[in-house]
């Protein structure tokens, strides 16, 4: 393009422009930040500046999206299309007010499936905002959108601080990070499924949510449904129990975004798993995004159906490791801020430096919120240390209390072999003790039925379930069970130690 050139371009020169920018970006830096922060920007003029520059403007979906591209491809960007104009030239970010719901019809309207979001936005349709002025104003996002957005996210499970900017951000998660503000910035086209995978508390969860927290600030219409692998279990249980599988089938074939915690918890149990893959085809089909979170990666889960196994393997699996320790301080930092702590970085260092879960952390943060805020307390490091030691004290219990043990001290209790505990003899003496160490498993370790399931002879969730609530139903009735389940717990409690 010459100098002489008019700078009136028409939109889908615009279009074409930047699509030929976004290709050539991707040899030059991650794919899946061209995903996140290009391809969801619309270059939306070029105009006269000064000092024979020109200035390329972008509208880009929210602030955060603007100050994202400027960090991570701004240079990229600037070099490429000055480039291909021929002339120098500054950029300029800007995020507009616009219905999102409505500009996501006129995009889907105007470019074909699992093409990039790449229009250009008449200046017209909305006032914009520089994205230098005023950055992170609460009057970016019309306050009933954010309300309404708000409401429907509490009501379908999603954690109002489980969101992008909470997120605390290093090595061991960026690429996480990343891939879900891609997903969240275009559902069904990024990467689908998107499957996170890892220990307690790397944060796959906070992702997650962060997911639909973000698509709902954008389009509160979008029809989100998170649950986790054993909800989604006892809703297919439930549902053919009450003859409403068709409405089962409805509800989470019909929905734009699926967000399932725990994917590996309907591992064995057939007909859930069943019902998942004709569910995950039907999504997936007409481009519906579908999140997993695992605590595995899919070829680690015992009992999955190859055919499910190999769906998830289809799409992008990251692993998310255990947080280092700036990132634990930096986590400790976010958190403290937003529950109003004025937590000093030496303080965040020493508690980083002996906790090393992020979902630790959160305990530690509401313990001394708990402190601060309800016996008054000043913020110093004898408050940390004594907190700390607590914690420490419960790991120790919570270390060595293991299912096995727990198991142990009810058969040697009942002089019963924990083998015949644990086998198929249903003998009424065997049973009642079988029980008796179901319940404890679930109430003394928040064992998952599932999970005790496996311990007991990969035993159905439905008949674990039936043994803690006899026992939960008994206990208040009978004070001898009572007492005797009392007395495994005084044992329990002297092992631990």
């Amino acid at each position: 393009m010459s100098h002489d050139e008019s700078l009136v371009l028409s939109g889908d020169q615009l279009i074409s422009l930047w699509q030929d920018t976004c290709q050539e970006l991707l040899p030059l830096s991650s794919p899946l930040l061209v995903d996140a922060w290009a391809k969801t920007s619309q270059l939306q003029k070029i105009e006269d500046f000064a000092n024979d520059k020109w200035l390329c403007t972008f509208a880009c979906p929210s602030s955060f999206n603007a100050l994202q591209f400027e960090k991570n491809l701004g240079q990229i960007v600037k070099n490429l299309l000055e480039q291909k104009l021929g002339r120098p030239i500054e950029l300029k970010f800007i995020f507009n007010q616009l219905d999102q719901q409505a500009t996501l019809k006129e995009v889907d309207s105007a470019v074909p499936a699992k093409k990039p979001i790449l229009t250009s936005l008449n200046q017209s349709e909305a006032p914009e905002k520089d994205f230098h002025d005023g950055l992170f104003e609460s009057s970016v996002v019309k306050t009933t959108l954010v309300n309404r957005a708000q409401a429907i996210a509490k009501s379908i499970g999603l954690r109002p601080d489980f969101n992008f900017d909470s997120f605390a951000v290093s090595g061991s998660n960026e690429m996480a990070h990343v891939a879900a503000l891609s997903v969240a910035s275009n559902p069904g086209v990024s990467y689908n499924p998107l499957f996170f995978y890892g220990g307690v508390g790397v944060g796959k969860t906070h992702l997650m949510q962060a997911i639909g927290n973000y698509v709902l600030n954008r389009a509160p219409e979008t029809k989100v449904i998170y649950c986790t692998g054993e909800e989604f279990t006892n809703l297919i249980i439930r549902a053919i129990q009450n003859k409403q599988a068709f409405s089962f089938k409805d509800k989470f074939r019909t929905c734009q975004i699926l967000l399932i915690d725990d994917i590996q918890f309907i591992a064995g149990k057939n007909a859930v798993q069943e019902e998942f893959f004709h569910t995950f085809n039907a999504l997936v089909k007409q481009n519906a995004q579908v999140v997993l979170t695992s605590d595995r990666p899919p070829h680690e889960i015992a009992l999955l159906e190859d055919r499910l196994r190999s769906r998830f393997e289809a799409g992008l699996k990251i692993d998310i490791q255990q947080p280092s320790f700036e990132l634990r301080s930096a986590i400790l930092l976010t958190k403290a801020k937003a529950k109003n702590i004025d937590l000093p970085i030496e303080l965040a260092q020493m508690i980083a430096s002996r906790i090393d879960s992020a979902r630790k952390l959160e305990g530690i943060i509401m313990s001394l919120k708990g402190e601060i805020e309800l016996k008054h307390r000043s913020l110093d490091q004898d408050l940390v240390l004594e907190i700390l030691g607590t914690q420490h004290q419960q790991e120790r219990l919570n270390r060595r209390l293991q299912p096995n043990e727990i198991i142990t001290i009810v058969a040697n209790h009942f002089s019963i072999k924990q083998a015949i505990i644990k086998g198929q003899k249903r003998q009424k003496e065997i049973i009642h003790a079988r029980h008796i160490a179901m319940f404890l498993l679930k109430s003394e370790l928040g064992l998952s039925y599932g999970e005790i399931g496996k311990i007991f002879s990969n035993r159905d969730h439905t008949s674990v379930l039936h043994g803690v609530q006899k026992i939960n139903d008994q206990i208040n009735k009978d004070p001898l069970l009572a007492q005797e389940i009392e007395a495994i717990k005084t044992s329990l409690l002297s092992s631990s130690f």
